[in-house]
């Protein structure tokens, strides 16, 4: 094999692959990247039994081959070579020298017939998306899932269509995270839930580009996503999802509307006295004159008062600081509505269209004058 490159192309191709090369591994051709010119183009393949990914990069084949180089020894190579066009070459023996200018290296490749290729998945059952709104709508929801692999479903996040919605569902057993948006087109229902290192490793490669789309394909096993000459395939995560309507609700006691900026830069002062790892809650005195926020901690104590908009009843409430700044951030209005009803209950942070609802469980706290 013999192919011509720029750098640019080659590295922007690797780059994008390498997201599917995993961590550790027994396998080490599970490593490799594998570059495949015997078909008339430059496709680059990896993939780690869960998650895949191919792209295909412009460049000259003056001899089609295949061979599986080392993911992280290839990219450290071509990411320190000059700007220039690089030659990949090589021989029977599976010798590959990598050429640029006047730099050249020697490594030993893996035959690519020994590749793990990406499963031939049936391409019908299909959705439309712009490549921006799918990587808004993960961002606004991913920070919710699990990272305890106990519990496989909530290390993922569920995608259900309806018609021209789609719902984009994470939880992790203390805050669920909910988006609903519009699509162009109307499609059957579907309810799938996608590991959230793939929609993580998504996102890294999609562009902000609200023309380019994303054609998202469905079988009982896998889901594909296919944008520009990339082609990412990853398993499902199988079981049925939480019923997470049944614990969302409209009723409350209490209803402020607050500045959301605001609130988000008081909560995010007062994480600024609790330490990594410690479980301090901030606490929110609802009343009349206003909202007035603490926290108290080892390295001392913090209050601040910001001014709502208050319908109901008084309240006093404690929640983890981070999962309401989780929250807030990702919420682009400049005026919050929270819901609460009980110390004991959820709150929920919502749109009128609900559009995006935040549900966050209280935690117990003491209060220290």
């Amino acid at each position: 094999m013999k192919i011509i490159c720029s750098k640019a192309n080659l590295l922007s191709g690797l780059s994008i692959v390498s997201k599917a090369v995993p961590g550790k591994t027994t396998m080490s051709i599970l490593e490799c990247i594998l570059i495949d010119a015997s078909n008339g183009e430059i496709r680059l393949t990896a993939n780690d039994m869960e998650l895949g990914i191919e792209t295909i990069i412009e460049g000259t084949i003056e001899a089609p081959g295949i061979i599986a180089l080392d993911s992280k020894i290839l990219l450290d190579i071509v990411r320190k070579l000059p700007d220039n066009d690089i030659t990949i070459m090589t021989d029977a023996s599976l010798k590959t020298s990598i050429t640029c200018e006047k730099a050249k290296f020697n490594i030993i490749g893996k035959s690519g017939e020994d590749f793990a290729y990406l499963p031939a998945i049936e391409r019908s059952d299909s959705i439309l998306i712009s490549q921006y709104t799918l990587k808004e709508v993960v961002r606004q929801t991913i920070f919710s899932i699990s990272a305890n692999e106990s519990n496989k479903l909530m290390t993922g996040e569920l995608f259900e269509i309806n018609g021209d919605e789609l719902k984009v569902v994470s939880l992790d057993g203390h805050r669920i995270s909910i988006r609903k948006i519009q699509m162009k087109n109307s499609y059957e229902p579907k309810k799938v839930v996608i590991p959230g290192k793939t929609l993580n490793e998504i996102c890294k490669i999609l562009s902000d580009d609200t023309e380019s789309d994303v054609a998202i394909f469905f079988t009982d096993k896998h889901v594909v996503f296919e944008f520009g000459s990339t082609v990412v395939v990853s398993r499902l995560i199988e079981g049925e999802y939480f019923r997470i309507d049944q614990m969302l609700s409209n009723d409350y006691e209490t209803k402020i509307t607050v500045n959301k900026r605001e609130l988000l830069s008081c909560i995010d002062r007062a994480t600024l006295l609790v330490k990594e790892g410690d479980k301090k809650p901030i606490i929110i005195n609802i009343t009349d004159e206003g909202m007035e926020l603490k926290i108290n901690s080892f390295l001392g104590s913090m209050n601040e008062q910001i001014d709502i908009e208050k319908v109901g009843k008084d309240l006093m409430i404690g929640f983890n600081p981070r999962f309401l700044i989780d929250a807030l951030r990702v919420i682009d209005e400049e005026q919050v509505t929270v819901y609460l009803v009980n110390p004991k209950a959820p709150c929920f942070i919502r749109n009128e269209e609900n559009s995006y609802i935040y549900l966050i469980l209280p935690v117990n706290f003491t209060t220290v004058d």
